[in-house]
């Protein structure tokens, strides 16, 4: 049973310590603005540059099984659960969580768990919350079925950024193969009434050597925006991604990673090798495969643990969560969204009185 004790309420701190940026001019909070590039405060309007903007670096994975070598996170930042959803989120120290980026709800204690890993790379926003607010309001209207409340309801103050934790794995692959595929071909056979076209396969045995260089394979260290999410949001320029500085997240929050970079590394490699086997086989022409039997190797192996940028926006229908993501630098939206039963009822009404329709006119003609 878990200790209550160990999970309170966030309070305010009374004095501000770290994770904060105070505008020059005016002493306040400055956030991070994706339209400029530059830390922004909302009270007086100033901008601040910073950092250098330089790309981030690939490591070497040997060095990430070294404890330690990637640094900690524990010091700049801490982790809040949502208690109704269970996603976590990192903020700065000086920051608190009053509401759940994925369900929106206020249920959101500081965790008694430990940020961990630090990133060394962050791809930045280049979005607004409003830009993400257009780009959903298009994406809606092409939900024929969404009920109306959900299309009205799309507004910019329920979509927040959330970085994403993501791995990132570049690999040179040498592959030895060997297998057997066939080609379907017809030939006709009998004579008189027994006279039939049959079709046979024709095997061929294949084998030989492949090399190949991925790069920037992404995997999602997280649950809430799942490797498919991901995928129909892409691409994310992650080649482009900045070496990683708080700044950044100013005025953001970022998803906790669920998955290490051993979990993630074996799910690089199983999509690597899927794709090895389909390059493979592009090489041939053939209707069936009866085995292939691929054995790969790896060399000069990197990663970058990268933050990428996504809003999180929600919509409760019917006691029922519903999420969609927006990615924060192309706008392309992936989700599912509530589905009006009425405007089902009506397009199946429809479809069905334009059957009856089309049967009665070609009984006209018979």
């Amino acid at each position: 049973m878990e200790d209550q004790t160990e999970n309170k309420v966030y309070e305010e701190p009374e004095e501000v310590e770290t994770g904060y940026e105070k505008c020059d001019a005016c002493g306040s909070n400055m956030k991070y603005d994706p339209q400029s590039n530059m830390l922004y405060c909302e009270h007086c309007g100033s901008k601040r540059a910073f950092g250098t903007g330089e790309q981030a670096e690939e490591l070497a994975i040997e060095n990430a099984l070294k404890e330690g070598n990637a640094g900690s996170w524990n010091e700049e930042t801490k982790v809040f659960r949502c208690e109704n959803c269970g996603a976590k989120v990192v903020l700065s120290k000086a920051e608190t969580a009053t509401c759940c980026p994925f369900c929106g709800t206020a249920q959101v204690v500081e965790a008694d768990e430990l940020a961990g890993l630090k990133p060394n790379a962050v791809l930045p926003f280049k979005l607004t919350a409003d830009d993400s607010n257009e780009a959903c309001k298009k994406w809606a209207k092409g939900k024929v079925f969404a009920p109306r409340a959900f299309k009205k309801n799309l507004k910019a103050e329920n979509m927040r950024g959330v970085y994403i934790p993501c791995f990132t794995f570049d690999s040179a692959t040498f592959s030895r193969y060997y297998g057997r595929v066939g080609k379907r071909h017809t030939r006709t056979v009998g004579s008189g009434k027994n006279r039939r076209t049959e079709t046979y396969i024709v095997w061929r045995n294949i084998s030989g050597s492949f090399n190949h260089r991925f790069d920037d394979v992404t995997v999602t260290a997280g649950s809430k925006v799942t490797q498919r999410d991901l995928g129909k949001m892409g691409p994310f320029d992650s080649n482009n991604s900045r070496s990683y500085d708080g700044k950044y997240l100013l005025g953001f929050t970022s998803y906790h990673y669920e998955k290490d970079i051993v979990t993630c590394w074996g799910e690089a490699k199983r999509s690597m090798d899927a794709e090895i086997k389909r390059l493979i086989l592009s090489q041939y022409s053939y209707d069936v495969l009866d085995y292939i039997n691929i054995s790969t190797s790896h060399a000069d192996v990197t990663y970058k643990y990268v933050l990428l940028p996504v809003y999180a926006g929600h919509f409760s229908f019917k006691k029922k969560d519903y999420n969609f993501f927006v990615n924060g630098t192309n706008g392309k939206v992936t989700g599912k969204t509530p589905v009006a039963v009425w405007k089902v009822l009506l397009t199946v009404l429809a479809g069905a009185a334009a059957l009856a329709g089309l049967a009665y006119l070609v009984m006209q003609f018979m």
